[in-house]
C-alpha cells in the first residue's frame, strides 16, 4: 500500500503538470480565465505534494494527517462537482477521480504510511 500511495500521489503531481501545460495550449493570452485554469494545476500539485508528505511523515505528524485527509475529501467532492458541471468525458473524469479518490482512501489507511523506523536521514 505504501507504493500504491506513492504512485497515486506522484500521479496527482504529474496530472497537475499536464494541467498547467494545457493552459498554454488552451489559452492564447493571459487573462483571468487562463489564470484560474492554471491555478487548478497549482492546487493539484499542492495536493499531490501534501499526500507525499503525509505518506512520509503521517505517523509522526498527526496534524499533517488531518489536513491531508480533509484536503483529499474536499478535492474529491470538488472533482465530482467539476466533472458534472463541465460534462467531463468519462476518461478524464475516471482519471481525476481515480487519482484523487484513491489518495483519499489511502490517506485514511495507516498501512499506506512509511513507518518511522524506516525513515532515513
Amino acid at each position: 500500500m505504501k507504493h500504491l500511495y506513492a504512485i497515486v500521489s506522484w500521479g496527482i503531481v504529474a496530472l497537475s503538470v499536464l494541467h498547467m501545460l494545457a493552459t498554454l495550449h488552451i489559452f492564447h493570452s493571459l487573462n483571468s480565465a487562463a489564470l484560474w485554469f492554471f491555478s487548478g494545476g497549482i492546487t493539484l500539485a499542492l495536493t499531490g505534494i501534501l499526500n507525499l508528505l503525509h505518506r512520509t511523515y503521517g505517523h509522526i505528524a498527526p496534524g499533517l494527517r488531518k489536513v491531508c485527509i480533509g484536503t483529499n475529501i474536499l478535492m474529491t467532492v470538488f472533482g465530482v462537482l467539476s466533472g458534472i458541471v463541465t460534462h467531463a468525458g468519462i476518461a478524464s473524469f475516471a482519471l481525476v477521480l481515480g487519482l484523487i479518490g484513491g489518495a483519499t482512501v489511502l490517506s485514511f489507511s495507516r498501512r499506506a504510511l512509511i513507518q518511522p523506523a524506516t525513515l532515513t536521514a
